[in-house]
């Protein structure tokens, strides 16, 4: 999925959150953000696999998203910080129920 079809007024709403949570590594950044803003290399370390690119990357699309706010602080060496906004917010408590589901299924899976 395009990036593009998150700002596409002619596509259903449900295809347009799902273009802007769209990745391996933007829920978990959603769900880690929720406890509280984080500086880069704490959400690296807290998600093994995460390449400094591909996390710049995904919270610089979420900050255009307008779910990340970055704030960075005039000292030396320059300290960034990451916070979800009102929005973000609001999207990571409407994944709550997805990823219940999500659970169940997998169960589901396991069982039979």
């Amino acid at each position: 999925m395009t990036r593009s079809r998150a700002q596409d007024p002619n596509v259903c709403g449900v295809t347009a959150a799902i273009a802007v949570i769209d990745g391996k590594w933007k829920t978990s950044l959603l769900w880690l953000l929720e406890s509280g803003p984080q500086r880069p290399g704490e959400l690296r370390r807290r998600l093994p696999g995460l390449s400094e690119k591909v996390l710049t990357q995904a919270l610089r699309e979420m900050v255009e998203d307008g779910l990340v706010h970055r704030e960075v602080h005039d000292v030396l060496p320059l300290k960034t910080v990451y916070s979800l906004t009102a929005f973000g917010r609001e999207l990571s408590e409407l994944l709550g129920p997805l990823s219940d589901w999500g659970h169940r299924r997998l169960e589901r899976l396991a069982a039979s």
